[in-house]
C-alpha cells in the first residue's frame, strides 16, 4: 500500500534530488574514468564468483554511464562458464521477467536503452533461485538500503529473493553514502562493490 503521509512524501522529493545530483555526477565521468571503474569492478565480481561458484546468477548490462560497463554479462559469464546466467526483462508494468544469456545469441534491444536475451522468458519468480543477484543502483548505505532510478522494477525483484541470498549493488566511488532516504518497500542489500573500495558487505 502506498504510503501518503507527509514523512513518505518527503523521503519520495529527497530521493528524487538525490538521484538528480548522482545522475549529474555520474555524467561528469570521462570515458577513461568509466573504463577504469568498469574494470575494477569486473575484476572484484571475477574474485567474488571464483570464491562462491554460485549455481544460478542474476546480473544485467549496464547502459550509459552505470558501473560495470556494457561487457559485464560476458565477463561473467566467462567467470563462471558452469552457471547460468539470468538477465531482466522489462514488462510492461516496469516489473522484471528473466531470461538465460549464454552468449550464443545477441543480445536485443529493449525499451529504456535496455539490452535483452531473446530467449525464452522463464517468468518473474525465476531470480529467486539465483545465488548471487547483481543489481544497478545510484547509492547505496551503510545499512544496506539502495536507492535505484525510481521504477521500483528492482524493488519488485528483489522481493522475491530469500534472505539469504547474496544481493549485490554495484557503485561509483562517492555513491557509498552514510544514509539514503528508504520507504517501507524498499529492500537491502547485502553487499556493494565499488572501483576503489572493492567488495564492500553489510550487517544482516
Amino acid at each position: 500500500m502506498m504510503d501518503f503521509s507527509d514523512a513518505a512524501q518527503a523521503d519520495r522529493l529527497t530521493k528524487r534530488d538525490l538521484r538528480a545530483e548522482l545522475l549529474a555526477r555520474r555524467r561528469q565521468l570521462t570515458p577513461a574514468e568509466r573504463e577504469r571503474a568498469a574494470a575494477r569492478v569486473q575484476a572484484t565480481l571475477t574474485a567474488l564468483l571464483t570464491r562462491l561458484r554460485p549455481a544460478r546468477i542474476s546480473a544485467y548490462v549496464p547502459v550509459g554511464s552505470e558501473p560495470g560497463g556494457p561487457s559485464l554479462p560476458a565477463v561473467l559469464a566467462a567467470a563462471a562458464p558452469s552457471a547460468q546466467l539470468l538477465m531482466p526483462v522489462l514488462c510492461d508494468d516496469l516489473d522484471l521477467d528473466w531470461a538465460v544469456y549464454d552468449g550464443a545469441q545477441p543480445l536485443v534491444a529493449a525499451g529504456r536503452g535496455l539490452r535483452e536475451p531473446p530467449g525464452p522468458r522463464l517468468g518473474r519468480t525465476a531470480v529467486a533461485d539465483a545465488a548471487l543477484v547483481i543489481v544497478p543502483a545510484l547509492a547505496v548505505d551503510r545499512r544496506g538500503l539502495r536507492l535505484g532510478r525510481g521504477g521500483g522494477s528492482y524493488d519488485r525483484a528483489l522481493a522475491r529473493v530469500g534472505a539469504g541470498t547474496c544481493v549485490v549493488a554495484l557503485l561509483h566511488d562517492g555513491e557509498l553514502l552514510p544514509r539514503v532516504p528508504a520507504e517501507p518497500h524498499d529492500r537491502p542489500v547485502r553487499a556493494a562493490v565499488t572501483p576503489g573500495d572493492g567488495l564492500v558487505p553489510f550487517p544482516a
